[in-house]
């Protein structure tokens, strides 16, 4: 696997058509099988869901800072809350988005059941050390759940994140990989063999094998994290991510607005987005190539046709 960054190739040959606008910093896509989508509001603190008309309701308020999204295996609706600690307002074009410290509560595991609206905190610490900023998180198909948490900012520096592995009913939670600077999306490969995860301030996703279910592969070197690292090139950052049915990874691309899909040799292609703040990326619809993108500074959802499927998660509704 290529290790050197590789500049990206720009196109525009996806249509990205808005389907939903005035939602206050979206993130966490989830397709539903009725054509509807599941999203967060982060500076709102809900769960939101847009419908096939474009219509906005709100399915559960969680508050803090509710970020990426998955079903689980019991078809319930598991959050990544990052604890809040911004405000966000309407603009002209784009949203007012300053930080408030003393909003955040800290940051939490949660389940939403869809039918009842019932909110459960599953987890807020592990080995007795706070969950910090739990950012994205996907399911393997043993029921068990990796997600990221993505640190924060402190006033002489940062704390550190991680990623970890755990269970949906809150018997056990683990620390797979700790000290990690900002770690953001993260998606399995068709095999559940490989882990990757996008690093937000360096620019660069990490591929990681995976020996089983919450255990990762030592990396070759002391060095590494991982076994193979992508970094796009020049002054841009990476949000959450999304994995194409041939291993594509599709990164949300920030600063540089857009996806960038990420072959497994390196090569890169962006596909810009008018939103220097594209967040998170799904796939749904019968073939898998409807993709719907969440874009944050313009609080839009988007969809568009994608040129091939994504991979099939291993829980959908």
């Amino acid at each position: 696997m290529a290790t050197q960054p590789i500049a990206p190739v720009t196109t525009s040959s996806i249509e990205f058509t808005p389907v939903a606008k005035g939602l206050l910093l979206p993130e966490g896509p989830v397709a539903m099988a009725d054509g509807s989508v599941l999203l967060t509001e982060v500076a709102r603190g809900t769960v939101s869901c847009v419908s096939t008309s474009g219509a906005v309701t709100v399915v559960a308020e969680l508050g803090g800072g509710p970020n990426g999204l998955a079903i689980g295996p019991d078809g319930a609706l598991y959050v990544c809350n990052n604890g809040g600690g911004i405000r966000a307002h309407p603009g002209e074009e784009m949203l007012h988005i300053e930080f408030a410290p003393e909003l955040y509560r800290g940051g939490s595991i949660e389940r939403v059941d869809l039918g009842s609206g019932a909110i459960t905190t599953l987890y807020t610490a592990c080995e007795g050390r706070p969950l910090l900023a739990p950012n994205d998180l996907v399911f393997d198909r043993h029921g068990g759940l990796w997600f990221t948490d993505y640190g924060r900012p402190t006033p002489s520096g940062r704390d550190f994140g991680g990623i970890y592995y755990c269970q949906p009913d809150g018997s056990r939670i683990m620390r797979c990989l700790d000290q990690q600077l900002s770690p953001n999306g993260i998606g399995l490969d068709a095999g559940e063999d490989r882990l990757y995860w996008a690093d937000s301030i360096t620019a660069r996703v990490w591929v990681c094998e995976i020996e089983s279910p919450g255990v990762l592969a030592r990396p070759p070197s002391p060095f590494m994290v991982g076994i193979a690292a992508h970094t796009l090139p020049g002054f841009q950052q990476l949000d959450s991510l999304a994995v194409e049915a041939n291993g594509n990874v599709c990164a949300a691309t920030v600063i540089n607005g857009g996806i960038t899909v990420i072959e497994s040799a390196g090569a890169m292609t962006h596909h810009p987005i008018a939103d220097p703040l594209v967040t998170n990326i799904c796939f749904g619809g019968p073939d898998l190539k409807d993709a719907w993108i969440t874009a944050g500074m313009t609080g839009r959802l988007y969809r568009a046709r994608w040129p091939r499927p994504g991979l099939r998660l291993a829980f959908n509704a």
